[in-house]
């Protein structure tokens, strides 16, 4: 009887042990499995921030310098827009000063943008682009009007609107023989399409 008592409590020593240990292991495992989740987690987290912080910050840069230009180029257009409300026979003559106030005024704006110390160099270049472009422009216009004249057409002015030319000819009716004549000199000083010239008659 004292020998069947002695073999349980020696089995259940063991087994106390063994459950003892198997459950030390099991926690001391399951501490280091979590502990590594949780620092890959805060890894691939850090790394996320900073990755979408810099893209943030370029992203950020580059619309804040495109806003920048974009509003400018915008508020000098708007400005500068002329208001052409003669209709009498000095129309053609109002006409011409009136468009070339409003260059004036958009080339006098984009120097103020080139005279700004803080100003982005992207926008200073694009300010020193647009002055060539409209000097050029008004070159162009003034040399087709002109070759205009000489031929014949002393009543004329010309606009621009991006691609669209608009050409208006102080007579009363227009041959398709005089309308070839004028698209032929339009386009080659302004170096645009045929198809984007627009004349009319006042």
């Amino acid at each position: 009887m004292k020998i069947f008592k002695k073999n349980q409590l020696a089995l259940l020593v063991i087994s106390l042990m063994l459950i003892t240990a198997g459950y030390l292991n099991y926690s001391s495992t399951y501490t280091d499995v979590s502990e590594t989740s949780a620092d890959a987690q805060n890894t691939v987290d850090l790394a996320s921030i900073g990755d979408a912080e810099l893209v943030n910050t370029n992203v950020v840069e580059e619309t804040k310098t495109e806003n920048v230009v974009t509003e400018v180029k915008t508020e000098i257009e708007k400005e500068a827009t002329p208001k052409i409300e003669n209709t009498g026979r000095d129309y053609f003559t109002t006409s011409k000063l009136e468009r070339n106030i409003m260059y004036s005024q958009m080339i006098e704006r984009y120097q103020e943008v080139l005279g700004t110390s803080s100003g982005y160099s992207e926008q200073k270049s694009i300010a020193e682009q647009e002055i060539n472009n409209i000097n050029e422009l008004q070159n162009a216009i003034m040399i087709a009007e002109n070759l205009l004249t000489t031929k014949g057409f002393t009543e004329n002015v010309i606009f621009v609107n991006g691609e669209s030319i608009s050409v208006i000819i102080g007579k009363e009716n227009l041959t398709q023989d005089v309308i070839a004549q004028v698209q032929n000199i339009v386009s080659r000083e302004l170096k645009a399409e045929v198809n984007n010239i627009h004349i009319s008659m006042k």
